[in-house]
């Protein structure tokens, strides 16, 4: 199976919901909301159109990945970073690759952007192959209550989770 990653486009948004409303009907951990999650982001100052990419196989949008600006503050310092939320693929395409590969481009988009690491609230045993370590090695505070299992962050440079830490600012997007 053959499959392309590329920036989303406003022609990709309903096959986009619609994805990431089948992505995570059955999630036992989800609140089945990511879709008005996403829609609420596109709108919002945090969305960066490039970190927002589709894969397609078969000219069929199977997969999707968001990643927007957050802030890290501490008494001292603003850290500038990203947030990955959600990361989507169709039922039928998961367990094949595509989500991580949709990982693995985001990085790369990234780093050319010039971020220097990524937070995420996730899967214990899914993010960590891709090197995501927990939030609370670096003193980086949700702010509500979530296992600290679930907290992870990702450096996609050297030294880039250097002297960070402080309390994680979501941008308005993130709450209804």
């Amino acid at each position: 199976m053959e499959v392309t990653l590329r920036q989303e486009n406003k022609n990709d948004f309903e096959s986009v919901f619609q994805l990431i409303e089948k992505a995570f009907e059955k999630e036992e951990h989800s609140d089945h909301k990511e879709q008005f999650l996403v829609e609420r982001l596109r709108k919002s100052d945090a969305f960066i159109p490039e970190l927002s990419v589709v894969a397609e196989s078969d000219n069929r949008i199977v997969g999707h990945i968001l990643f927007t600006r957050l802030k890290i503050i501490n008494d001292k310092d603003v850290f500038n970073c990203l947030s990955l939320a959600p990361v989507s693929v169709l039922p039928d395409f998961q367990r094949k690759g595509i989500g991580s590969k949709l990982i693995l481009y985001g990085h790369e988009v990234a780093k050319k952007l010039g971020y220097k690491f990524v937070i995420l609230l996730g899967h214990q045993d899914y993010y960590p192959r891709f090197g995501y370590e927990l939030c609370e090695k670096y003193n980086i505070k949700m702010p509500f209550d979530v296992p600290s299992e679930n907290c992870m962050v990702f450096a996609l440079i050297k030294d880039g989770l250097h002297n960070v830490s402080g309390n994680v600012i979501y941008p308005l997007g993130f709450f209804e």
